[in-house]
């Protein structure tokens, strides 16, 4: 029985159809393609569609098309295929790889190495070998880093696993393992690593950015005696005086429960009020913000900054037992308060939305505090919050007598 003829493995016929499929990447049309590569026609429309063929036992055989594969455009920073060429000629007329790498505008490093890698098994250095070896190596598949290294994926899982963003992490990375540049690694590659399936890297949640709106009992009103924004010292914009806060409330599912917060503007510093009744009434929130407030120095407990809601009725109240300054902001501007608006959003990450807020406890929240204010913040040169807050704290407390 006569034996069916194979092209073999990386043949003439394997080079042709690659050459084809890189002409018709490069938008040259079919015929104009098959003309080049020396084909018959309808082998390239078969190579380009493939088909479906019935053999003498009937059965049904089909032919998958060539994959074409747009080229990508290569970076200036690699060699074309012109410049091998080049390096080829010269290497034949005796040119040392000084001299190569003159003529090219190249390292003399990049020349050598790339004579280095791309040889062939007799030792010879060919131009269209070392291309085609160069655009397989760029190719081939790549684990990241992170799985890689163990030491490095232990440690980017663990600071994600606090809930600190890719750009944090990125820059923790740089200080732990200061002089190991094979362990630094940006935030875009821990973004990669995040998004890729078949890497074990995870964030333990993901935040919604929708607009909220508050129902109920916590619609906003017209508060009596309110000092505005306006009206605060002047000092308090350029956030290099401690003891100037932003609040504001967290709110659980159809507003039934929630959480107080607290953030001092040029610390960054944040403080959680467990709410006695776990919905935010004026008289409740009064009395957390006090004392909360009245554990501080005077001097860390200069001003407060909310918006108008009802829960702040109490502000005259508060002022008098805490001794501190209260403003609102005006009427739909939250970016008044923006480090107070960063900070909630940072905190649904541990308290979603459209969930009971009366669960977490008042030991709970002191952790979350705690972890929140271990990162190190951008806005803050990467220093940390309970860092500045603490030496912020020692300069504010009298000396002992």
């Amino acid at each position: 029985m006569r034996q069916r003829r194979r092209t073999p493995a990386g043949g003439v016929q394997a080079e042709k159809q690659q050459r084809f499929a890189r002409l018709i990447a490069q938008g040259v049309s079919n015929s104009e393609a098959c003309r080049l590569v020396a084909i018959n026609r309808k082998t390239g429309t078969r190579w380009r569609y493939g088909r479906s063929v019935v053999n003498s036992a009937g059965e049904v055989l089909h032919y998958a098309p060539v994959k074409i594969t747009p080229d990508k455009p290569r970076s200036a920073r690699y060699l074309s295929e012109p410049e091998r060429v080049l390096i080829a000629d010269l290497l034949a007329r005796g040119a040392t790889v000084r001299a190569i790498a003159e003529q090219l505008g190249r390292s003399p490093s990049t020349v050598s190495r790339e004579i280095r890698r791309n040889r062939d098994a007799a030792g010879r250095y060919r131009p269209h070998h070392a291309e085609r070896l160069a655009w397989e190596r760029a190719r081939r598949p790549r684990q990241r880093r992170v799985v890689v290294d163990r030491v490095l994926g232990d440690a980017v899982r663990e600071l994600l696993g606090l809930r600190w963003s890719p750009e944090q992490v990125a820059h923790e990375l740089a200080v732990r393992f200061a002089g190991q540049r094979r362990r630094c690694v940006c935030s875009e590659s821990i973004y990669q690593a995040i998004y890729d399936p078949a890497v074990d890297v995870t964030r333990p949640a993901r935040r919604r950015r929708r607009r909220r709106r508050l129902r109920g009992e916590h619609r906003r009103g017209r508060l009596v005696a309110m000092r505005m924004i306006a009206e605060r010292p002047a000092e308090v914009q350029d956030r290099v005086q401690a003891g100037h806060w932003e609040g504001d409330l967290i709110m659980g599912a159809a507003n039934r429960s929630a959480i107080g917060t607290l953030v001092e503007r040029s610390t960054r510093f944040v403080i959680l009020l467990h709410l006695a009744d776990g919905v935010g009434g004026a008289e409740t929130v009064a009395q957390a913000l006090s004392s909360a407030l009245s554990a501080l120095p005077v001097g860390l407990r200069r001003t407060l900054t909310w918006d108008q809601g009802k829960e702040l009725a109490q502000h005259q109240q508060l002022t008098a037992q805490a001794a501190t300054s209260v403003f609102f902001c005006d009427p739909h501007s939250p970016w008044q308060r923006a480090s107070n608006e960063n900070m909630n959003g940072l905190l649904r990450d541990y308290f979603p939305k459209r969930t009971d807020l009366t669960v977490h406890t008042a030991t709970e929240l002191a952790r979350v505090a705690a972890e929140v204010n271990q990162r190190p913040r951008k806005t803050l040169g990467w220093r940390r919050p309970a860092d500045l807050f603490a030496h912020a704290l020692t300069c504010a407390t009298p000396p002992a007598a």
